[in-house]
C-alpha cells in the first residue's frame, strides 16, 4: 500500500487539473443545454448523445473544407437545433413519448453523423494547419475561452428566460395542465425548449472537437450522464453554499462549476490510476449519490421534526 502511495506524484496531478478544468467547462456548456430539458421542460431528452457528436462531426468537417472556426461552431448550433426539433416534432405531432423520441433521434444520428464524417469512424483536425478556437496544446487559452462562452450563454439565458417566450417555456415545464389554461401552446414550447438545449449541446460539441483536435462517432456517448452530473452536482454545491439566496442566475453558473468539478474528480480518479474502465460506473454512483441528497436530508429533516413534535407531546 505504501509502494502505491509513493508511486502517486502530486506534481502530476497538479500538472492535469487545467487541463480537467478546460474540459469542466466544455462540458459545464453542455449541461447548460441538458438544463433546459432535465429541469425546465423535465423532459428526459436522450438526443443529447447523438447531438453531441453531431456538432463535433460538423465543425471538424466545415474547418476541414476551410470555414473559419467560429462559422463552423455557429453551423455546428444550428444542425444541433434541428436534431432538437426532429425529436420535439416526433414527440409532439406523432404522440411518441418524449424519452422513445430522443432514443429514435439519437439511433439516426449514428448513422447521420457518420455520414456527415464521409463514413469514417473519426477525423482529426490539427491547430498546426488550422486556426482553432481552443486547443489542448493551450490549456489557458483554452479555460479563458471557455469562461467567455460560458458567461454569454449565461448572461444569454438569464435574459431569454426573463422575457414572455422564456417565461412561457419554464411555466410549461412547471406546469403544463395550468399553462395551457393561460393559452400557451405547450407542444410548442417543448419544441422549442428541445431545439434550444441540442443547440447548445451542439455547440460544446464543436468546441470539444477543436480542443481535442478531432471527432469521433462515439464522443457523445454518455453525454447526458456527464450532462446529469453536471447539474446535479452543481445545484446541490450551489444549495449547500447559499441556499435561498441562490437565484436563476447562480444556479446557471453553478450548473457550469458542476461540470468542472466533474472533471476534475476524473483527473484525480485517473491519477489514482483505478481503471479506466470503471469511469461510467463511477459517474453512475456520483450522479446516484447527488440525486439521492436532497431527498435524503428532507427525510432527515422530517424525521427530527416528527422526533421533536413526539417530544414535545410526550413532555
Amino acid at each position: 500500500m505504501s509502494a502505491y502511495f509513493a508511486s502517486l506524484s502530486f506534481l502530476k496531478l497538479l500538472k492535469n487539473m487545467p487541463g480537467g478544468i478546460a474540459q469542466g467547462l466544455i462540458w459545464g456548456l453542455m449541461a447548460l443545454g441538458l438544463y433546459i430539458t432535465f429541469r425546465l421542460l423535465d423532459v428526459a431528452d436522450l438526443t443529447v448523445d447523438g447531438s453531441f457528436t453531431t456538432g463535433g462531426a460538423v465543425t471538424v468537417m466545415l474547418i476541414l473544407a476551410g470555414w473559419p472556426a467560429w462559422a463552423a461552431l455557429i453551423a455546428a448550433l444550428l444542425a444541433g437545433l434541428l436534431a432538437g426539433l426532429v425529436t420535439g416534432l416526433l414527440h409532439t405531432r406523432l404522440g411518441i413519448p418524449a424519452i422513445l423520441a430522443g432514443i429514435l433521434t439519437q439511433l439516426s444520428l449514428y448513422s447521420i453523423n457518420l455520414r456527415i464524417m464521409g463514413m469514417s469512424a473519426n477525423k482529426a483536425v490539427s491547430v498546426d494547419k488550422y486556426s482553432l478556437l481552443l486547443s489542448s496544446r493551450n490549456i489557458p487559452g483554452s479555460i479563458l475561452t471557455g469562461l467567455v462562452f460560458a458567461l454569454i450563454l449565461v448572461s444569454v439565458y438569464y435574459w431569454y428566460f426573463g422575457t414572455e417566450q422564456g417565461s412561457a417555456l419554464r411555466a410549461t415545464g412547471a406546469n403544463p395542465a395550468m399553462s395551457r389554461a393561460q393559452g400557451i401552446n405547450v407542444d410548442s414550447m417543448k419544441v422549442l425548449g428541445l431545439a434550444f438545449s441540442n443547440g447548445i449541446v451542439a455547440l460544446s460539441g464543436g468546441l470539444m472537437s477543436q480542443y481535442q483536435g478531432f471527432a469521433d462517432i462515439n464522443m457523445g456517448r454518455g453525454a447526458i450522464v456527464i450532462g446529469l452530473a453536471a447539474v446535479i452536482i452543481g445545484e446541490v454545491i450551489g444549495n449547500a453554499l447559499l441556499r435561498k439566496y441562490i437565484n436563476f442566475f447562480v444556479t446557471l453558473c453553478f450548473v457550469v462549476i458542476g461540470g468542472v468539478l466533474y472533471y476534475l474528480v476524473i483527473v484525480i480518479v485517473l491519477w489514482l490510476k483505478l481503471n479506466s474502465n470503471d469511469l461510467k460506473l463511477f459517474t453512475a454512483v456520483v450522479v446516484a449519490l447527488f440525486l439521492a441528497l436532497p431527498y435524503l436530508r428532507g427525510q432527515r429533516k422530517s424525521s427530527f421534526a416528527k422526533l421533536k413534535k413526539g417530544g414535545g407531546q410526550n413532555a
